[in-house]
C-alpha cells in the first residue's frame, strides 16, 4: 500500500516539473512581451512597423504645423530636390512640416533634410521617407556660408570694387503678390546710326523713391526696405550695349554705351510709366537694351519665391 502511495506522489510531482518547464518560458516571454509595449513612448518605434501594422516612425505629433508628409507634385526646385522637406529644432517632435505645396519653395525646400532627429515626419529606414526624396539621398540643403566671417576676401565697403565679401543683411522681402515686376513695353526695331530714341518702361509694385549712390559708397551698402504697405522701395536701371556677336553671352566688364537711373519719386502698387531718353548710338550692330528693378542699394529686388520672375526685360533694337 505504501508502494503504490509514494509511486503515485512520484508520478504526480513529476507531471509538475515538466509543466513548469513547458509553461514558464512561454508565460515569461509574453509578460515580457506586454512590459516593453507598454514603457516604450509613445514617439518611439521598435523597427519600420510595430505590431499594430503602422508606420514606425510616422513623426506626426503635437508640434508638427503640417500633416507631416509632402504634397508637392514632385516639382523640382533649384537645388534639384524634389519635395517640400521639413525643418525642425533637433527633434523629431518639435519640427514643423514644409507646405509641399510644389512651388519650388527656396525657403521650405528640403530644409529638414530627411533625417528623422531634424524632425522630417518621417523614418530614416523606411523605402519612402515621405517628403519627395529617395532613400540615400544627399541631404537638400548644404549650406557652406552665412556670412563673411569664414570668407579670405576683403571685406566690402560700399564702393564698386571686387573681389570683396558683402556683410550687409539681404533685408526685407514682399510677398508674392507685391514683388515688383518691370516690363518694355515701348521701342523702336531700328534706328540710324547717332539717331535719339525713347523707352518706355512699366513697373509695378516698385516704389522709385530710394538711390543711394554708388560712386558715394552706397553699393550693396543697405538692406532691402519696403514702406507701410509692404512694397519695395528702390528704383530702375536701364542700359544699352551693342552686342559683339549675337549668337553667344556677351562680356559683362565694359562700360555700357547708356546707362540710367530712375528715382523719381513715383511708383507703387498700380503700374505706371516712365519715358527714358536715349542719345544716339554710332556704333552700328544688334543693340540690346535692358531696365532692370533695384533696391535702395542697387541690388535686384529679392522674391519670396524661386520660380517668381525677377523685374527685369530687354529688348533688341537693330542699329544701321
Amino acid at each position: 500500500m505504501r508502494s503504490s502511495t509514494s509511486r503515485s506522489r512520484t508520478i504526480a510531482v513529476t507531471a509538475l516539473a515538466l509543466g513548469l518547464l513547458v509553461a514558464g518560458p512561454a508565460a515569461y516571454a509574453a509578460g515580457a512581451a506586454s512590459a516593453d509595449r507598454s514603457d516604450r513612448p509613445a514617439n518611439v518605434a521598435s523597427g519600420p512597423y510595430d505590431s499594430t501594422g503602422s508606420s514606425g516612425g510616422s513623426g506626426s505629433s503635437e508640434g508638427d504645423s503640417g500633416s507631416g508628409s509632402s504634397s508637392g507634385g514632385g516639382e523640382h526646385d533649384h537645388a534639384g530636390h524634389t519635395g517640400s522637406g521639413s525643418s525642425g529644432s533637433g527633434s523629431s517632435g518639435s519640427g514643423s512640416s514644409g507646405s509641399g505645396d510644389g512651388s519650388g519653395d527656396s525657403a521650405g525646400a528640403g530644409a529638414g533634410g530627411g533625417s528623422a532627429d531634424q524632425g522630417s515626419g518621417s523614418a530614416g529606414d523606411e523605402p519612402d521617407a515621405g517628403d519627395g526624396e529617395k532613400k540615400g539621398a544627399p541631404s537638400a540643403l548644404d549650406i557652406l556660408a552665412v556670412d563673411c566671417s569664414g570668407s579670405r576676401l576683403t571685406a566690402h565697403d560700399g564702393f564698386q570694387k571686387a573681389p570683396r565679401c558683402v556683410s550687409t543683411a539681404f533685408g526685407e522681402v514682399a510677398d508674392a503678390d507685391r514683388s515688383p515686376s518691370l516690363l518694355i513695353t515701348q521701342a523702336p526695331t531700328t534706328v540710324r546710326p547717332g539717331e535719339s530714341f525713347r523707352l518706355t518702361v512699366s513697373t509695378r509694385n516698385l516704389v522709385r523713391d530710394r538711390f543711394l549712390p554708388a560712386a558715394q559708397g552706397g553699393y550693396y551698402a543697405e538692406a532691402s526696405l519696403l514702406d507701410g504697405q509692404g512694397l519695395q522701395r528702390g528704383h530702375f536701371h536701364t542700359a544699352c550695349r551693342i552686342l559683339p556677336d549675337p549668337g553667344e553671352a556677351p562680356d559683362s566688364s565694359p562700360d555700357p554705351l547708356f546707362f540710367q537711373a530712375t528715382e523719381d519719386g513715383g511708383g507703387g502698387a498700380r503700374p505706371d510709366s516712365v519715358t527714358i531718353d536715349v542719345p544716339g548710338v554710332e556704333q552700328a550692330g544688334e543693340l540690346q537694351c535692358s531696365s532692370w528693378a533695384g533696391d535702395g542699394s542697387h541690388r535686384t529686388p529679392m522674391m519670396q519665391r524661386a520660380n517668381q520672375t525677377p523685374a527685369f526685360d530687354s529688348v533688341r533694337i537693330e542699329v544701321g
